[in-house]
């Protein structure tokens, strides 16, 4: 029987070793991870993260051919082939600091696989890693092989939150990088073998090692690229009096451009595309090309732009202050369907407020309070890390209170701010949240979820990202 062990039980790891012990019965999947209270998590009926579908998918495998443990060393002294899915956070000191990976997860994990396997392994590299990352990590395990063979592969992961289980079950592409000796393509069909029990071989895509590192940061950099494209005319039609939504309609539809990642909203954010940009802006610069790093930089100041536009068109609209206001926050997590809030834009406007002293109330319907506070008290690159290097009990922040549904975030709010677009915030019954709310009530909808013609109606005073402004709108002008 082979044997695949997984380093790392995140939102990469847990998910895609699921799938893969689904679709490969005769197959042993391991999960692994040093933390003792992720792991119970996934061994219990609250798995640690949400995904549609993921529920069903880990119940149907755990215990059968389906093992999450703590027992790292067992586990990858067994394996056959070893998935590396550890945390590459973005480094805050030391050379490249702010933009380079930090590879200390990595460098420990290919350390110890050098020091327990006593049979021949291919290790893959999972976990999105800088350009030439394989490299390093075979000095590594050669220097220390004992003997051992090893095979390095880069299987990069193309996962949507929120789709993952759809994109594990029919993935676009699943991308395989490797050395071109003999071993190394036959390490290469190895890996193909698992993917093919589901995957047609057509998907398969497979290339030399540094192609199949650089895609995954150059996948990453044209969707972001995309959101800060429509983002930026967002602004323009903002100014000129088009709608963002008939323009994107119109360029959505030339084949060339396509229909996707053309929605206009508050900013991109996720745990892939600012740390990927910012990695591939490093890796420009290390390669003496400034242009290129430019040019990629952009787009990260397009996406931190969008979010400082948005805070101050709703302080701009409520008199030029929002101290000592209730602002009602719909949604925190980055996108619908996850609990995952990782550089969601949601922190960065919350920040914005509460530094002109508003007063939040929160509602998301996938994230807990100890995390929105957790976010809201750390520093820019703090989420990155694992948990038990982030601040461990949030220093709650005095201003912001979490709420249980969207009624009771809006009651007396003096505006709402619809930050992620969760499909019950299209249906909520907004004349009894305007009945319950200070005149003049505002509605400032980063996802252009609500339909701002049926809320004027309402009484609503209403701001959508790239629509047509209001009158009132008009009259108070947003400060650059």
């Amino acid at each position: 029987m082979v044997k695949i062990c997984c380093i790392g039980a995140g939102y990469v790891g847990g998910p895609t070793m699921a799938v893969i012990a689904l679709k490969c019965p005769a197959i042993e999947v391991a999960v692994v991870d040093i933390s003792v209270s992720r792991i119970a998590a996934w061994n219990s009926d609250h798995l640690p993260i949400y995904e549609p579908g993921l529920d069903e998918v880990v119940k149907s495998c755990r215990g059968k051919n389906l093992i999450f443990s703590t027992d790292v060393e067992r586990h990858v002294a067994e394996a056959d082939i070893i998935f590396v899915s550890v945390n590459t956070p973005t480094k805050t000191r030391g050379l490249g600091a702010g933009k380079a990976a930090d590879l200390t997860y990595w460098e420990s994990a290919a350390r110890m696989i050098a020091d327990v396997s006593k049979s021949d392994k291919i290790v893959v590299e999972k976990s999105t890693v800088p350009v030439k990352t394989a490299e390093a990590i075979e000095k590594i395990l050669t220097h220390n092989s004992n003997g051992v063979k090893y095979q390095i592969l880069s299987n990069p992961e193309f996962l949507a939150e929120g789709t993952a289980i759809e994109d594990l079950f029919a993935p676009d592409r699943v991308l395989i990088g490797g050395r071109e000796t003999a071993d190394g393509q036959r390490a290469i069909k190895a890996l193909k073998d698992v993917y093919a029990h589901w995957v047609p071989e057509e998907r398969i895509l497979c290339t030399n090692l540094w192609s199949a590192e650089l895609s995954k940061l150059a996948a990453n950099a044209f969707l972001a690229q995309r959101i800060s494209s429509v983002n930026a005319m967002s602004a323009l039609c903002e100014a000129t009096g088009a709608d963002v939504a008939q323009v994107s309609h119109a360029v959505g539809q030339d084949t060339r451009i396509g229909r996707k990642f053309l929605n206009a909203s508050v900013g991109f954010g996720g745990s892939c595309f600012q740390k990927d940009i910012l990695n591939l802006v490093y890796i420009c610069e290390c390669n003496g090309l400034p242009e290129v790093a430019n040019y990629w930089k952009q787009v990260i100041k397009v996406n931190d732009y969008q979010k400082n536009r948005f805070v101050n068109r709703i302080v701009s609209s409520m008199f030029n202050t929002v101290s000592g206001k209730k602002i009602a926050i719909l949604g925190f997590a980055f996108k619908k369907d996850t609990g995952d809030t990782r550089e969601t834009p949601a922190i960065d406007v919350c920040k914005g407020l509460l530094g002109d002293k508003a007063h939040l109330r929160i509602y998301d319907p996938q994230v807990t309070e100890e995390q929105i506070q957790r976010d809201l008290s750390m520093n820019k690159f703090d989420w990155d890390h694992p948990v038990h290097l982030q601040p461990m009990s949030p220093s709650s922040v005095k201003s912001v209170t979490v709420a249980w549904d969207a009624y009771e975030a809006a009651k007396g709010a003096h505006a709402l701010c619809i930050l992620t677009e969760w499909d019950e915030f299209k249906n909520l019954d907004y004349k009894k949240i305007y009945d319950n709310m200070p005149k003049p009530a505002f509605v400032f909808d980063g996802r252009n979820v609500v339909d701002p013609k049926k809320l004027r109606e309402i009484g609503f005073i209403v701001y959508s990202i790239g629509k047509p402004l209001d009158s009132w709108l008009k009259d108070m002008p947003t400060m650059a």
